[in-house]
Protein backbone atom coordinates (compact mmCIF):
# COMPACT_ATOMS: atom_id res chain seq x y z
CA UNK A 1 0.00 0.00 0.00
CA UNK A 2 1.57 3.26 -1.10
CA UNK A 3 0.83 6.73 0.26
CA UNK A 4 -1.95 7.44 -2.25
CA UNK A 5 -3.61 4.12 -1.52
CA UNK A 6 -3.23 4.74 2.23
CA UNK A 7 -4.87 8.17 1.93
CA UNK A 8 -7.84 6.65 0.09
CA UNK A 9 -8.12 3.71 2.51
CA UNK A 10 -7.81 5.99 5.54
CA UNK A 11 -10.57 8.28 4.30
CA UNK A 12 -12.83 5.28 3.69
CA UNK A 13 -12.05 3.86 7.13
CA UNK A 14 -12.69 7.16 8.92
CA UNK A 15 -16.00 7.55 7.11
CA UNK A 16 -17.02 4.04 8.13
CA UNK A 17 -16.04 4.64 11.77
CA UNK A 18 -18.04 7.87 11.87
CA UNK A 19 -21.07 6.13 10.35
CA UNK A 20 -20.69 3.35 12.91
CA UNK A 21 -20.71 5.79 15.84
CA UNK A 22 -23.59 7.82 14.40
CA UNK A 23 -25.80 4.73 14.13
CA UNK A 24 -24.44 2.54 16.93
CA UNK A 25 -27.65 2.89 18.96
CA UNK A 26 -29.56 1.06 16.20
CA UNK A 27 -27.42 -2.08 16.43
CA UNK A 28 -28.12 -5.05 18.68
CA UNK A 29 -25.90 -4.11 21.62
CA UNK A 30 -24.62 -7.58 22.55
CA UNK A 31 -23.31 -10.11 20.07
CA UNK A 32 -25.31 -13.32 19.76
CA UNK A 33 -22.93 -15.39 17.63
CA UNK A 34 -22.00 -18.93 18.59
CA UNK A 35 -18.46 -19.80 19.71
CA UNK A 36 -16.27 -20.53 16.70
CA UNK A 37 -18.43 -18.52 14.29
CA UNK A 38 -15.50 -16.65 12.74
CA UNK A 39 -13.43 -19.68 11.76
CA UNK A 40 -16.33 -20.81 9.59
CA UNK A 41 -16.28 -17.47 7.74
CA UNK A 42 -12.56 -17.11 7.14
CA UNK A 43 -10.29 -19.19 4.90
CA UNK A 44 -7.96 -21.73 6.46
CA UNK A 45 -4.83 -19.79 5.46
CA UNK A 46 -3.83 -16.24 4.43
CA UNK A 47 -4.05 -15.34 0.73
CA UNK A 48 -1.06 -16.11 -1.49
CA UNK A 49 -1.36 -12.72 -3.16
CA UNK A 50 -2.23 -9.44 -1.49
CA UNK A 51 -5.81 -8.15 -1.62
CA UNK A 52 -7.13 -4.67 -2.30
CA UNK A 53 -8.24 -2.61 0.70
CA UNK A 54 -11.78 -2.39 -0.64
CA UNK A 55 -12.12 -6.17 -0.32
CA UNK A 56 -10.60 -6.22 3.15
CA UNK A 57 -12.79 -3.38 4.43
CA UNK A 58 -15.98 -5.13 3.36
CA UNK A 59 -15.19 -7.96 5.78
CA UNK A 60 -15.33 -5.60 8.76
CA UNK A 61 -19.11 -5.29 8.48
CA UNK A 62 -19.84 -8.78 7.19
CA UNK A 63 -17.52 -10.84 9.37
CA UNK A 64 -16.26 -8.80 12.33
CA UNK A 65 -19.28 -6.71 13.34
CA UNK A 66 -21.54 -9.73 13.99
CA UNK A 67 -19.10 -10.79 16.70
CA UNK A 68 -18.82 -7.38 18.36
CA UNK A 69 -20.55 -6.29 21.55
CA UNK A 70 -20.92 -2.53 21.19
CA UNK A 71 -19.44 -1.00 24.33
CA UNK A 72 -19.92 2.53 23.00
CA UNK A 73 -23.65 2.05 22.47
CA UNK A 74 -25.93 4.06 24.79
CA UNK A 75 -27.76 0.76 25.27
CA UNK A 76 -24.65 -0.77 26.84
CA UNK A 77 -25.18 -0.60 30.62
CA UNK A 78 -23.12 -3.60 31.71
CA UNK A 79 -19.81 -3.99 33.59
CA UNK A 80 -18.32 -0.49 33.71
CA UNK A 81 -17.88 1.71 30.62
CA UNK A 82 -14.91 1.47 28.26
CA UNK A 83 -14.82 4.95 26.77
CA UNK A 84 -13.63 5.96 23.34
CA UNK A 85 -13.75 9.36 21.67
CA UNK A 86 -12.51 10.85 18.42
CA UNK A 87 -9.56 12.71 20.03
CA UNK A 88 -8.32 9.50 21.65
CA UNK A 89 -8.69 7.63 18.34
CA UNK A 90 -6.53 10.26 16.67
CA UNK A 91 -3.97 9.74 19.41
CA UNK A 92 -3.89 6.04 18.57
CA UNK A 93 -3.48 6.84 14.89
CA UNK A 94 -0.45 9.02 15.51
CA UNK A 95 0.94 6.51 18.01
CA UNK A 96 0.76 3.80 15.35
CA UNK A 97 2.45 6.05 12.82
CA UNK A 98 5.24 7.02 15.23
CA UNK A 99 5.71 3.48 16.51
CA UNK A 100 8.58 3.02 18.93
CA UNK A 101 8.96 0.47 21.75
CA UNK A 102 10.01 3.36 24.06
CA UNK A 103 11.62 1.25 26.75
CA UNK A 104 14.20 4.00 27.37
CA UNK A 105 14.15 7.78 27.17
CA UNK A 106 16.71 7.66 24.39
CA UNK A 107 14.39 5.55 22.19
CA UNK A 108 12.15 8.59 21.67
CA UNK A 109 12.49 11.34 24.30
CA UNK A 110 9.08 12.85 23.52
CA UNK A 111 7.29 9.61 24.41
CA UNK A 112 8.76 9.53 27.91
CA UNK A 113 8.58 13.24 28.62
CA UNK A 114 4.98 13.67 27.44
CA UNK A 115 3.92 10.79 29.68
CA UNK A 116 5.51 12.43 32.71
CA UNK A 117 3.89 15.77 31.93
CA UNK A 118 0.33 14.58 31.24
CA UNK A 119 0.32 12.31 34.28
CA UNK A 120 1.37 15.25 36.45
CA UNK A 121 -1.47 17.26 34.89
CA UNK A 122 -3.90 14.46 35.70
CA UNK A 123 -2.63 14.05 39.26
CA UNK A 124 -3.43 17.69 39.95
CA UNK A 125 -6.88 17.33 38.35
CA UNK A 126 -7.59 14.31 40.58
CA UNK A 127 -6.48 16.19 43.71
CA UNK A 128 -3.77 13.64 44.47
CA UNK A 129 -1.25 14.64 47.14
CA UNK A 130 1.98 16.26 45.91
CA UNK A 131 3.95 13.16 46.87
CA UNK A 132 2.55 11.49 43.75
CA UNK A 133 3.97 14.15 41.40
CA UNK A 134 7.21 13.69 39.47
CA UNK A 135 8.78 16.83 40.99
CA UNK A 136 9.26 14.90 44.23
CA UNK A 137 10.09 11.28 44.94
CA UNK A 138 6.98 9.89 43.25
CA UNK A 139 5.37 10.07 39.85
CA UNK A 140 3.00 8.46 37.40
CA UNK A 141 3.29 5.80 34.71
CA UNK A 142 0.76 4.45 32.20
CA UNK A 143 -0.02 0.75 32.59
CA UNK A 144 -2.18 -1.48 30.42
CA UNK A 145 -4.88 -2.06 33.03
CA UNK A 146 -5.65 -1.67 36.72
CA UNK A 147 -4.94 -5.38 37.11
CA UNK A 148 -1.48 -4.90 35.63
CA UNK A 149 -0.93 -1.98 38.00
CA UNK A 150 -1.80 -4.17 41.01
CA UNK A 151 0.64 -6.89 39.99
CA UNK A 152 3.36 -4.29 39.42
CA UNK A 153 3.03 -2.60 42.81
CA UNK A 154 2.58 -5.91 44.59
CA UNK A 155 5.96 -7.07 43.30
CA UNK A 156 7.46 -3.77 44.45
CA UNK A 157 5.76 -4.14 47.85
CA UNK A 158 7.10 -7.66 48.24
CA UNK A 159 10.67 -6.62 47.47
CA UNK A 160 10.50 -3.56 49.71
CA UNK A 161 9.23 -5.65 52.60
CA UNK A 162 11.91 -8.30 52.18
CA UNK A 163 14.67 -5.74 51.82
CA UNK A 164 13.61 -3.79 54.91
CA UNK A 165 13.21 -6.97 56.95
CA UNK A 166 16.74 -8.12 56.12
CA UNK A 167 18.66 -4.85 55.89
CA UNK A 168 20.86 -5.78 58.86
CA UNK A 169 21.97 -8.98 57.13
CA UNK A 170 24.38 -9.66 54.29
CA UNK A 171 25.30 -12.37 51.79
CA UNK A 172 23.98 -15.90 52.22
CA UNK A 173 22.42 -15.06 55.56
CA UNK A 174 20.36 -12.30 53.95
CA UNK A 175 19.27 -14.55 51.07
CA UNK A 176 18.33 -17.34 53.46
CA UNK A 177 16.24 -15.01 55.61
CA UNK A 178 14.45 -13.64 52.52
CA UNK A 179 13.60 -17.18 51.44
CA UNK A 180 12.16 -17.92 54.88
CA UNK A 181 10.04 -14.80 54.84
CA UNK A 182 8.73 -15.30 51.29
CA UNK A 183 6.76 -18.35 52.35
CA UNK A 184 4.99 -16.33 55.05
CA UNK A 185 4.10 -13.24 53.04
CA UNK A 186 0.39 -12.53 52.65
CA UNK A 187 -1.35 -9.92 50.51
CA UNK A 188 -4.67 -8.55 51.74
CA UNK A 189 -7.82 -7.23 50.14
CA UNK A 190 -11.47 -7.10 51.11
CA UNK A 191 -14.17 -9.47 49.95
CA UNK A 192 -15.17 -6.65 47.60
CA UNK A 193 -11.68 -6.11 46.16
CA UNK A 194 -11.36 -6.92 42.49
CA UNK A 195 -10.15 -10.45 41.78
CA UNK A 196 -6.96 -8.99 40.32
CA UNK A 197 -5.60 -8.66 43.87
CA UNK A 198 -5.91 -12.42 44.41
CA UNK A 199 -4.42 -13.02 40.97
CA UNK A 200 -1.60 -10.60 41.72
CA UNK A 201 -0.71 -12.60 44.83
CA UNK A 202 -0.72 -15.76 42.74
CA UNK A 203 1.72 -14.19 40.27
CA UNK A 204 3.87 -12.67 43.03
CA UNK A 205 4.09 -16.07 44.73
CA UNK A 206 2.50 -15.02 48.04
CA UNK A 207 -0.59 -15.96 49.99
CA UNK A 208 -3.80 -13.97 49.83
CA UNK A 209 -6.49 -13.31 52.43
CA UNK A 210 -9.81 -11.51 51.94
CA UNK A 211 -11.24 -9.36 54.73
CA UNK A 212 -14.93 -9.74 55.49
CA UNK A 213 -17.19 -6.75 54.80
CA UNK A 214 -20.60 -6.19 56.39
CA UNK A 215 -23.80 -4.86 54.86
CA UNK A 216 -24.18 -2.44 57.76
CA UNK A 217 -20.88 -0.91 56.63
CA UNK A 218 -22.13 -0.67 53.04
CA UNK A 219 -19.72 -3.52 52.16
CA UNK A 220 -16.77 -1.17 52.73
CA UNK A 221 -13.47 -2.24 54.24
CA UNK A 222 -13.32 -0.77 57.73
CA UNK A 223 -10.48 -0.17 60.13
CA UNK A 224 -11.92 -2.73 62.55
CA UNK A 225 -12.09 -5.37 59.84
CA UNK A 226 -8.53 -4.66 58.74
CA UNK A 227 -7.17 -4.71 62.28
CA UNK A 228 -8.85 -8.03 63.01
CA UNK A 229 -7.28 -9.55 59.89
CA UNK A 230 -3.82 -8.18 60.70
CA UNK A 231 -4.02 -9.69 64.18
CA UNK A 232 -5.19 -12.99 62.71
CA UNK A 233 -2.23 -13.03 60.32
CA UNK A 234 0.22 -12.41 63.12
CA UNK A 235 -1.29 -15.23 65.20
CA UNK A 236 -0.82 -17.54 62.22
CA UNK A 237 2.79 -16.49 61.78
CA UNK A 238 2.11 -14.70 58.50
CA UNK A 239 3.66 -11.43 57.33
CA UNK A 240 1.12 -8.96 55.83
CA UNK A 241 2.99 -6.84 53.29
CA UNK A 242 0.33 -5.42 50.94
CA UNK A 243 -3.29 -4.18 50.99
CA UNK A 244 -5.67 -3.16 48.22
CA UNK A 245 -8.11 -0.47 49.34
CA UNK A 246 -10.81 0.48 46.87
CA UNK A 247 -12.53 3.63 45.70
CA UNK A 248 -15.54 2.19 43.87
CA UNK A 249 -15.69 -1.59 44.22
CA UNK A 250 -16.52 -3.64 41.15
CA UNK A 251 -19.80 -5.10 42.33
CA UNK A 252 -21.47 -2.19 44.13
CA UNK A 253 -19.08 0.78 43.72
CA UNK A 254 -18.67 1.30 47.45
CA UNK A 255 -15.72 3.21 48.91
CA UNK A 256 -13.51 1.81 51.64
CA UNK A 257 -12.95 3.75 54.89
CA UNK A 258 -9.61 5.32 54.02
CA UNK A 259 -9.26 7.31 57.24
CA UNK A 260 -9.80 4.22 59.39
CA UNK A 261 -7.38 2.22 57.26
CA UNK A 262 -4.71 4.89 57.65
CA UNK A 263 -5.14 4.95 61.43
CA UNK A 264 -4.87 1.18 61.79
CA UNK A 265 -1.77 0.95 59.61
CA UNK A 266 0.18 3.43 61.72
CA UNK A 267 1.11 0.34 63.74
CA UNK A 268 2.00 -1.56 60.55
CA UNK A 269 4.19 0.81 58.50
CA UNK A 270 5.63 -2.08 56.52
CA UNK A 271 2.30 -2.71 54.73
CA UNK A 272 2.08 -1.21 51.24
CA UNK A 273 -1.36 0.29 50.59
CA UNK A 274 -2.59 0.53 47.01
CA UNK A 275 -5.78 2.44 46.19
CA UNK A 276 -7.64 0.80 43.32
CA UNK A 277 -9.88 3.50 41.81
CA UNK A 278 -10.12 1.95 38.35
CA UNK A 279 -13.61 3.28 37.52
CA UNK A 280 -14.73 5.74 40.20
CA UNK A 281 -11.38 7.50 40.37
CA UNK A 282 -12.43 9.53 37.33
CA UNK A 283 -14.98 11.34 39.51
CA UNK A 284 -12.12 12.96 41.42
CA UNK A 285 -11.89 15.59 38.68
CA UNK A 286 -15.03 17.08 40.28
CA UNK A 287 -14.57 19.14 43.45
CA UNK A 288 -17.47 17.46 45.22
CA UNK A 289 -15.54 14.17 45.32
CA UNK A 290 -12.04 15.44 46.00
CA UNK A 291 -12.29 15.09 49.76
CA UNK A 292 -11.94 11.35 49.13
CA UNK A 293 -8.20 11.85 48.55
CA UNK A 294 -7.71 13.38 52.01
CA UNK A 295 -5.77 10.40 53.38
CA UNK A 296 -3.95 9.32 50.21
CA UNK A 297 -0.61 10.85 51.25
CA UNK A 298 -0.36 7.99 53.78
CA UNK A 299 -0.71 5.38 51.04
CA UNK A 300 1.90 4.05 48.62
CA UNK A 301 0.15 3.94 45.25
CA UNK A 302 -3.02 4.90 43.40
CA UNK A 303 -4.43 3.81 40.05
CA UNK A 304 -7.36 4.87 37.88
CA UNK A 305 -8.34 3.96 34.34
CA UNK A 306 -8.88 6.86 31.97
CA UNK A 307 -10.17 4.23 29.56
CA UNK A 308 -13.18 3.51 31.74
CA UNK A 309 -14.91 6.81 32.45
CA UNK A 310 -12.65 9.60 31.23
CA UNK A 311 -13.07 9.70 27.45
CA UNK A 312 -9.89 7.82 26.51
CA UNK A 313 -9.88 4.51 24.69
CA UNK A 314 -8.30 1.34 26.02
CA UNK A 315 -5.59 1.07 27.25
CA UNK A 316 -4.75 3.97 29.57
CA UNK A 317 -4.42 2.94 33.21
CA UNK A 318 -2.71 5.68 35.23
CA UNK A 319 -0.61 4.41 38.13
CA UNK A 320 0.96 6.75 40.68
CA UNK A 321 3.55 5.86 43.32
CA UNK A 322 4.72 7.83 46.32
CA UNK A 323 8.27 6.53 45.90
CA UNK A 324 9.44 5.69 42.39
CA UNK A 325 12.56 4.14 43.94
CA UNK A 326 10.37 1.35 45.32
CA UNK A 327 9.37 0.45 41.77
CA UNK A 328 12.72 0.83 40.06
CA UNK A 329 14.66 -1.04 42.75
CA UNK A 330 12.32 -4.01 42.33
CA UNK A 331 11.98 -3.99 38.54
CA UNK A 332 15.18 -2.52 37.12
CA UNK A 333 17.53 -4.73 35.12
CA UNK A 334 20.06 -3.07 32.81
CA UNK A 335 21.86 -5.41 30.42
CA UNK A 336 24.60 -3.88 28.32
CA UNK A 337 22.41 -3.47 25.24
CA UNK A 338 20.00 -1.20 27.15
CA UNK A 339 22.62 1.05 28.72
CA UNK A 340 23.16 4.63 27.58
CA UNK A 341 24.86 7.69 28.98
CA UNK A 342 21.66 9.57 29.84
CA UNK A 343 20.28 6.66 31.86
CA UNK A 344 23.62 5.86 33.51
CA UNK A 345 23.96 9.41 34.79
CA UNK A 346 20.41 9.43 36.18
CA UNK A 347 19.31 12.32 34.00
CA UNK A 348 16.16 10.71 32.58
CA UNK A 349 13.24 8.43 33.39
CA UNK A 350 13.23 4.99 31.82
CA UNK A 351 9.70 3.71 32.17
CA UNK A 352 10.75 0.14 31.46
CA UNK A 353 11.78 0.11 35.15
CA UNK A 354 8.26 1.12 36.24
CA UNK A 355 6.47 -1.84 34.67
CA UNK A 356 6.69 -5.57 34.01
CA UNK A 357 7.07 -5.50 30.18
CA UNK A 358 10.11 -3.98 28.49
CA UNK A 359 8.52 -2.17 25.53
CA UNK A 360 5.67 0.29 25.70
CA UNK A 361 3.42 2.25 23.34
CA UNK A 362 3.00 6.01 22.97
CA UNK A 363 -0.17 6.05 25.10
CA UNK A 364 0.42 9.52 26.52
CA UNK A 365 -0.45 11.00 23.15
CA UNK A 366 -4.14 10.11 23.32
CA UNK A 367 -4.35 11.35 26.93
CA UNK A 368 -2.78 14.64 25.81
CA UNK A 369 -5.29 14.94 22.96
CA UNK A 370 -8.25 14.23 25.28
CA UNK A 371 -7.15 16.66 27.99
CA UNK A 372 -6.61 19.43 25.45
CA UNK A 373 -9.79 18.77 23.47
CA UNK A 374 -12.21 18.61 26.42
CA UNK A 375 -10.38 20.74 28.95
CA UNK A 376 -10.91 20.56 32.69
CA UNK A 377 -14.48 21.86 32.50
CA UNK A 378 -15.38 19.36 29.80
CA UNK A 379 -14.13 16.45 31.91
CA UNK A 380 -16.13 17.65 34.93
CA UNK A 381 -19.27 18.07 32.82
CA UNK A 382 -18.84 14.56 31.45
CA UNK A 383 -18.73 12.98 34.93
CA UNK A 384 -21.56 15.11 36.34
CA UNK A 385 -23.77 14.25 33.39
CA UNK A 386 -23.54 10.55 34.23
CA UNK A 387 -24.06 11.11 37.95
CA UNK A 388 -27.28 12.94 37.01
CA UNK A 389 -28.30 10.09 34.71
CA UNK A 390 -27.79 7.71 37.62
CA UNK A 391 -30.04 9.90 39.75
CA UNK A 392 -32.71 9.79 37.02
CA UNK A 393 -32.60 6.01 36.98
CA UNK A 394 -32.73 5.70 40.78
CA UNK A 395 -35.77 7.97 40.89
CA UNK A 396 -37.53 5.81 38.33
CA UNK A 397 -36.74 2.64 40.27
CA UNK A 398 -37.94 4.16 43.53
CA UNK A 399 -41.17 5.12 41.82
CA UNK A 400 -41.92 1.42 41.36
CA UNK A 401 -41.29 0.10 44.86
CA UNK A 402 -43.87 -2.59 44.15
CA UNK A 403 -41.59 -4.00 41.45
CA UNK A 404 -37.99 -3.12 42.35
CA UNK A 405 -35.81 -2.76 45.41
CA UNK A 406 -32.26 -1.46 45.80
CA UNK A 407 -30.11 -3.66 48.09
CA UNK A 408 -27.04 -1.39 48.11
CA UNK A 409 -26.53 2.34 47.92
CA UNK A 410 -26.37 3.64 44.35
CA UNK A 411 -22.96 5.17 43.75
CA UNK A 412 -21.04 6.83 40.92
CA UNK A 413 -23.89 6.24 38.41
CA UNK A 414 -24.20 2.52 39.30
CA UNK A 415 -27.50 1.14 40.59
CA UNK A 416 -27.93 -2.39 41.87
CA UNK A 417 -31.52 -3.65 41.94
CA UNK A 418 -33.64 -6.75 42.44
CA UNK A 419 -37.16 -7.71 41.39
CA UNK A 420 -39.88 -7.95 44.04
CA UNK A 421 -41.90 -11.20 43.78
CA UNK A 422 -45.61 -10.97 43.12
CA UNK A 423 -48.10 -11.52 45.98
CA UNK A 424 -48.20 -15.13 47.09
CA UNK A 425 -50.43 -17.27 49.31
CA UNK A 426 -49.21 -18.01 52.86
CA UNK A 427 -50.62 -21.07 54.68
CA UNK A 428 -53.43 -19.95 56.96
CA UNK A 429 -53.69 -16.55 55.30
CA UNK A 430 -56.19 -16.37 52.48
CA UNK A 431 -55.25 -12.78 51.79
CA UNK A 432 -51.73 -13.69 50.71
CA UNK A 433 -48.61 -11.60 51.14
CA UNK A 434 -48.28 -8.46 49.07
CA UNK A 435 -45.25 -7.44 47.08
CA UNK A 436 -44.78 -4.54 49.47
CA UNK A 437 -44.79 -6.90 52.48
CA UNK A 438 -42.33 -9.20 50.74
CA UNK A 439 -40.02 -6.28 50.03
CA UNK A 440 -40.27 -5.10 53.62
CA UNK A 441 -39.31 -8.56 54.88
CA UNK A 442 -36.26 -8.57 52.65
CA UNK A 443 -35.14 -5.25 54.09
CA UNK A 444 -35.73 -6.35 57.69
CA UNK A 445 -38.51 -3.85 58.13
CA UNK A 446 -36.86 -0.87 56.44
CA UNK A 447 -39.29 1.46 54.73
CA UNK A 448 -39.50 1.08 50.96
CA UNK A 449 -40.65 4.46 49.68
CA UNK A 450 -37.96 7.08 50.30
CA UNK A 451 -38.52 10.75 49.73
CA UNK A 452 -35.72 13.11 48.76
CA UNK A 453 -35.20 14.22 52.35
CA UNK A 454 -35.15 10.71 53.80
CA UNK A 455 -38.56 11.00 55.47
CA UNK A 456 -41.30 8.44 54.92
CA UNK A 457 -44.83 9.53 55.82
CA UNK A 458 -43.32 12.08 58.20
CA UNK A 459 -41.20 9.46 59.98
CA UNK A 460 -37.45 9.10 59.86
CA UNK A 461 -36.26 6.20 57.76
CA UNK A 462 -34.65 3.57 59.98
CA UNK A 463 -32.53 0.52 59.39
CA UNK A 464 -35.15 -1.82 60.74
CA UNK A 465 -33.95 -1.87 64.36
CA UNK A 466 -35.12 1.59 65.40
CA UNK A 467 -31.92 3.48 64.75
CA UNK A 468 -32.78 6.69 63.01
CA UNK A 469 -29.43 7.00 61.24
CA UNK A 470 -28.82 3.43 60.14
CA UNK A 471 -29.16 4.30 56.49
CA UNK A 472 -27.39 7.61 56.36
CA UNK A 473 -30.45 9.50 57.62
CA UNK A 474 -30.07 11.78 60.61
CA UNK A 475 -32.33 11.36 63.61
CA UNK A 476 -34.04 14.65 62.81
CA UNK A 477 -35.25 13.12 59.54
CA UNK A 478 -32.81 14.93 57.29
CA UNK A 479 -30.61 12.96 54.93
CA UNK A 480 -26.92 12.98 55.75
CA UNK A 481 -24.85 14.17 52.81
CA UNK A 482 -24.04 11.27 50.50
CA UNK A 483 -23.20 12.87 47.17
CA UNK A 484 -19.61 13.53 48.19
CA UNK A 485 -19.02 9.79 48.34
CA UNK A 486 -20.83 9.23 45.06
CA UNK A 487 -23.73 7.74 47.00
CA UNK A 488 -27.48 8.12 46.80
CA UNK A 489 -28.82 7.12 50.19
CA UNK A 490 -31.18 4.16 50.26
CA UNK A 491 -32.15 1.26 52.45
CA UNK A 492 -29.88 -1.77 52.54
CA UNK A 493 -30.20 -5.47 53.07
CA UNK A 494 -29.89 -6.88 56.58
CA UNK A 495 -26.72 -8.76 57.42
CA UNK A 496 -28.63 -12.02 57.40
CA UNK A 497 -32.05 -13.46 56.75
CA UNK A 498 -33.72 -15.06 59.70
CA UNK A 499 -37.05 -16.84 59.37
CA UNK A 500 -38.09 -19.52 56.93
CA UNK A 501 -40.53 -17.06 55.40
CA UNK A 502 -37.73 -14.62 54.79
CA UNK A 503 -35.67 -17.40 53.17
CA UNK A 504 -38.58 -18.20 50.87
CA UNK A 505 -38.93 -14.55 49.91
CA UNK A 506 -35.22 -14.29 49.17
CA UNK A 507 -35.22 -17.46 47.08
CA UNK A 508 -38.23 -16.25 45.11
CA UNK A 509 -36.67 -12.83 44.51
CA UNK A 510 -33.38 -14.40 43.44
CA UNK A 511 -34.99 -16.72 40.92
CA UNK A 512 -37.23 -13.96 39.59
CA UNK A 513 -34.41 -11.43 39.25
CA UNK A 514 -32.17 -13.96 37.51
CA UNK A 515 -34.87 -14.84 35.00
CA UNK A 516 -35.59 -11.18 34.23
CA UNK A 517 -31.88 -10.45 33.78
CA UNK A 518 -31.30 -13.39 31.45
CA UNK A 519 -34.37 -12.61 29.34
CA UNK A 520 -33.35 -8.95 28.89
CA UNK A 521 -29.86 -9.88 27.71
CA UNK A 522 -31.16 -12.64 25.46
CA UNK A 523 -33.37 -10.13 23.66
CA UNK A 524 -30.41 -7.79 23.15
CA UNK A 525 -32.18 -4.42 23.36
CA UNK A 526 -29.90 -3.42 26.23
CA UNK A 527 -26.97 -5.17 27.88
CA UNK A 528 -26.73 -5.54 31.68
CA UNK A 529 -24.64 -7.56 34.13
CA UNK A 530 -25.67 -9.23 37.36
CA UNK A 531 -24.18 -10.11 40.73
CA UNK A 532 -24.85 -11.72 44.11
CA UNK A 533 -24.88 -9.34 47.06
CA UNK A 534 -25.15 -10.83 50.53
CA UNK A 535 -26.96 -13.85 49.12
CA UNK A 536 -29.22 -11.73 46.94
CA UNK A 537 -29.15 -12.03 43.15
CA UNK A 538 -29.11 -8.51 41.71
CA UNK A 539 -28.96 -6.64 38.39
CA UNK A 540 -26.34 -3.91 37.87
CA UNK A 541 -27.18 -0.88 35.73
CA UNK A 542 -24.59 1.78 34.84
CA UNK A 543 -24.85 4.16 31.89
CA UNK A 544 -21.64 6.16 31.67
CA UNK A 545 -20.22 6.07 28.17
CA UNK A 546 -19.96 9.22 26.03
CA UNK A 547 -23.20 8.53 24.11
CA UNK A 548 -25.35 7.98 27.22
CA UNK A 549 -28.52 10.10 27.42
CA UNK A 550 -31.59 10.28 29.64
CA UNK A 551 -33.82 8.86 26.89
CA UNK A 552 -31.81 5.64 26.85
CA UNK A 553 -31.94 5.41 30.64
CA UNK A 554 -35.71 5.79 30.52
CA UNK A 555 -35.96 3.17 27.78
CA UNK A 556 -33.87 0.76 29.83
CA UNK A 557 -36.18 1.31 32.79
CA UNK A 558 -39.20 0.64 30.58
CA UNK A 559 -37.60 -2.61 29.39
CA UNK A 560 -36.93 -3.63 32.98
CA UNK A 561 -40.52 -2.86 33.99
CA UNK A 562 -42.02 -4.63 30.98
CA UNK A 563 -39.84 -7.71 31.40
CA UNK A 564 -40.27 -7.89 35.17
CA UNK A 565 -44.05 -7.69 34.87
CA UNK A 566 -44.04 -10.26 32.08
CA UNK A 567 -41.98 -12.75 34.08
CA UNK A 568 -43.90 -12.10 37.32
CA UNK A 569 -47.25 -12.59 35.62
CA UNK A 570 -46.08 -15.73 33.85
CA UNK A 571 -44.33 -17.27 36.83
CA UNK A 572 -46.80 -16.50 39.60
CA UNK A 573 -45.63 -18.25 42.75
CA UNK A 574 -43.34 -20.78 41.06
CA UNK A 575 -40.22 -19.00 42.28
CA UNK A 576 -40.84 -19.59 45.95
CA UNK A 577 -39.02 -22.91 46.33
CA UNK A 578 -35.39 -21.99 46.63
CA UNK A 579 -33.87 -22.38 43.19
CA UNK A 580 -31.63 -19.49 42.30
CA UNK A 581 -30.79 -18.88 45.96
CA UNK A 582 -27.47 -17.07 46.39
CA UNK A 583 -24.96 -18.01 49.07
CA UNK A 584 -22.50 -16.19 51.27
CA UNK A 585 -22.78 -13.50 53.89
CA UNK A 586 -21.58 -10.12 52.71
CA UNK A 587 -19.87 -11.60 49.66
CA UNK A 588 -20.37 -10.18 46.22
CA UNK A 589 -19.91 -12.26 43.11
CA UNK A 590 -20.35 -10.42 39.84
CA UNK A 591 -21.21 -12.59 36.89
CA UNK A 592 -18.71 -11.83 34.19
CA UNK A 593 -17.58 -8.49 35.61
CA UNK A 594 -13.93 -8.43 34.60
CA UNK A 595 -11.18 -5.85 34.69
CA UNK A 596 -10.24 -3.81 31.66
Amino acid sequence: MNSDEFRKAAHASIDEIIDYYDTIQDRRVVSNVEPGYLRKLLPSAPPEEGEKWEAIQKDIESKIMPGMTHWQSPNFMAFYPASSTYPSMLGELYSAALTAPAFSWVCSPAITELETIVLDWLAVLLNLPECFLSKGQGGGVIQGSASEAIVTVMVAARERYLENATKALEGDEKDKRKSELRGRLVALGSEQSHSSTAKGALIAGTRYKAIHCNMEDDLALTGAGLEAMLEECKREGLEPFYLTATLGTTATCTTDRFGEIKDVLKAYPEVWVHVDAAYAGAALVCEEYQHLTEHFAAFDSFDMNMHKWLLTNFDASCLYVRSRHDLTSALSISPSYLRNDFSSRGLVTDYRDWQIPLGRRFRALKIWFVLRTYGVQGLKAHIRKHIELGDVFVALVRGRADLFRVPTKPAFALTVLTIVPKAREVPGDTNGVSAETSAARLTNGAARTVSTNGVVNGDTLTNGNGNGNGNGVAENGETESGVSEGLVRDDILPASIGSAGDDDDLAAANALTKEVYELINARGEIFLTSGIVNGTYAIRVVSANPKAEAKYIRRAFEILVRTAEEVRDRSGDTHGHGHGHGHGKGKVVVNGVGRH
